[in-house]
């Protein structure tokens, strides 16, 4: 059975602006904002982030739609927090480092970095994504997603000087 891929407007604005802006509070915090670090996140909010996260939660959707229960709420909460693993969290640095022209600060430290933000924030995130997969119907859970993930983005962005 062929799967059929969403890629919409709608989702490429949000993307764009929600992540941006996310992003833009923490570069704000850290007197690091940069218009191109700005523009940079909204492509990246625009392309990488529309695109897979709306894509990956109809995968959930699909893989867990067998279950009931417990089991279902656990599924689909444990794969949404395999998306967003220590490597999400690295390459969304990657990004940062990369648009903020910090090329010097690419490193095998981000992936580091990274591990030590998902362990801090295990619980909180493990709770949004039971509320994003198991509360929020499918047409809200990327904009919902989107929003945790930009107040996430200033902690990810923030934990480069917290764990660094």
């Amino acid at each position: 059975m062929a799967t059929k891929l969403h890629y919409k407007k709608a989702n490429i604005l949000k993307g764009a602006l929600i992540y941006s802006a996310g992003d833009s509070v923490a570069a704000f915090l850290l007197d690091e904002f940069s218009v191109y670090r700005l523009l940079g996140m909204m492509l990246i909010g625009a392309t990488f982030y529309a695109f897979e996260i709306p894509n990956y939660f109809d995968w959930i959707v699909r893989k867990s739609e067998h279950l009931r229960g417990i089991k279902a709420t656990l599924a689909k909460t444990g794969l949404a927090m395999l998306y967003f693993n220590p490597l999400w969290i690295a390459r969304h640095l990657l990004f940062i480092n990369l648009f903020s022209g910090q090329f010097e600060d690419i490193g095998w430290n981000l992936l580091e970095i990274a591990v030590l933000s998902f362990l801090a924030n295990i619980l909180i995130s493990f709770m949004a994504n039971y509320i994003i997969q198991n509360r929020f119907k499918m047409k809200w859970r990327f904009l919902g997603s989107a929003i945790f993930s930009a107040i996430m983005a200033i902690y990810y962005a923030l934990s480069e000087t917290i764990f660094a």
